[in-house]
């Protein structure tokens, strides 16, 4: 199995690059530990972070950590700045071998292939350069530049959710093509790309029309959810999903936005012996919730020191609702980035769950108070996972409750295309934070039993 490392640049006391309060070690940090959680998902590797949180580390520490691992590769990430726009990617400008310059020229091309036209993002080129995680590292490196933050341009769409999910996974597969790492195995699974949802079968007849003369092949399919059939035009099924993500890049890219992906335990059309769902598509937004309060927070607070403390409210919310509170508080902090908010929703508007932003000319719906912000979110879950009336002791906060279609969503997967658009991968991302929490607690946990028993130790 191949090692890679994922160095997330600067953090702690080293801001980087900074512009009208954004800093660049909190997306350099976000998007590492996308890629991380989508290599870990989707392939075989094993993966090493220099950092996981916000704290400083020297460059021969991540140098060191790289070398001492005996990694196959290195990948930092970083954002540019002193002027100028667009992406571009840096080999040593020393001697390197050929697997290095093979690796940039594949994971260049993909980042920019997935992002180029949809974002209008400018190339700048495959350079060369001799900083230090170049040069001191044993194994092939690439360090990346990700936009830069004071271009404004270009600082909106690093605060835009949706670009960092999209050039996050487009790093991921990147390393996977170029490295040639294995797909983790799912037996049977059939990727449908779906290039549009709508209740009228006219609508649904002419994105057909529409896409025919774009030369995409399409037909319509019906499914029932929550009592109403929408007529979904199929675009495509793949076994793999990185061919699905492809054709919803290409179908984004013909000027159709709401292209998503379902898997067939996502559809109500009936399917000859259905697979079983994935340990990950089987975690229910209802349900018990397993982490405390203080769990909650004291682990957003490894990342972000600052961050409000909103354990007690999700915990809260979440019992009276039968909403797995620890996995919204997951999903919240997939959506505000470790509450730093460096997304188009800003920290006043105690909009946790970005209901109703959709970009930096729409930043979504405001709440008075945090307790109403979370109360919000979790009323919104409620809305997809549940059929049922509001609590009676509550009542209805969340403005966007009676646009969901009810009980549409069972499974956090199943939010995926729902709550995020294309959001391929919207679920996975916050079932990986709450399993990272959950292995925080535990070694809070261990750690604390390791003191009580030093202290019984000592009588």
């Amino acid at each position: 199995m191949k090692t890679v490392v994922i160095d997330a640049g600067h953090g702690g006391t080293d801001p980087g690059a900074s512009f009208q309060g954004s800093l660049e070690k909190n997306f350099n940090l976000s998007i590492a530990l996308k890629v991380q959680s989508h290599l870990q998902q989707n392939y075989e590797a094993n993966i090493i972070m220099t950092r996981t949180r916000d704290v400083n580390l020297s460059l021969s520490a991540r140098t060191q950590r790289a070398n001492n691992a005996n990694a196959d590769f290195f990948l930092s990430i970083h954002n540019n700045a002193a002027g100028g726009q667009g992406f571009e990617s840096y080999i040593f400008n020393g001697t390197v071998s050929a697997p290095t310059r093979t690796y940039q020229n594949v994971i260049h091309d993909k980042i920019m292939n997935a992002v180029r036209s949809k974002y209008n993002i400018r190339d700048r080129g495959k350079k060369r350069a001799n900083f230090h995680v170049l040069r001191e590292t044993r194994m092939p490196a690439l360090l990346l530049e990700v936009l830069f933050v004071d271009n404004a341009s270009d600082l909106a769409k690093l605060k835009n959710p949706a670009f960092i999910e999209e050039v996050s996974i487009a790093i991921a597969q990147g390393v996977a093509d170029a490295l040639s790492l294995p797909r983790k195995s799912l037996p049977n699974v059939l990727y449908r790309v779906i290039a549009g949802s709508f209740k009228n079968r006219d609508n649904a007849e002419q994105r057909v029309l529409d896409l025919s003369r774009r030369g995409i092949d399409s037909f319509i399919r019906t499914a029932t959810i929550g009592g109403d059939v929408f007529y979904r035009v199929q675009a495509g099924a793949f076994s793999e999903k990185s061919r699905a993500d492809e054709q919803v890049v290409r179908l984004n890219n013909a000027g159709i936005r709401d292209a998503f992906i379902i898997t067939d335990d996502e559809s109500s059309d009936p399917v000859p012996a259905p697979t079983p769902p994935t340990p990950v598509e089987r975690y229910t937004i209802e349900g018990e919730t397993h982490l405390l309060a203080h769990q909650l927070d004291e682990f957003v607070r490894t990342i972000n020191p600052r961050a409000p403390k909103l354990g007690a409210h999700y915990v809260k919310f979440g019992k009276d609702y039968g909403i797995r509170a620890d996995v919204a508080y997951a999903q919240a902090i997939h959506e505000t980035d470790y509450f730093r908010f460096t997304g188009v929703v800003d920290a006043d508007q105690n909009n946790y769950a970005g209901i109703g932003a959709t970009g930096p000319d729409n930043k979504g719906n405001s709440f008075n108070t945090p307790k109403d912000g979370v109360h919000a979110h979790i009323q919104h879950l409620y809305a997809y996972s549940s059929t049922k009336k509001i609590p009676e002791q509550y009542d209805k906060v969340d403005p966007r409750f009676d646009l969901v279609t009810r009980g549409s969503a069972k499974t956090w997967t199943q939010l995926n295309g729902k709550w995020a658009v294309p959001g391929t991968t919207y679920g996975q991302s916050i079932i990986s934070l709450f399993i990272r929490n959950m292995n925080h607690a535990i070694e809070q946990i261990d750690k604390q039993k390791e003191e009580l028993k030093n202290v019984i130790d000592e009588f």
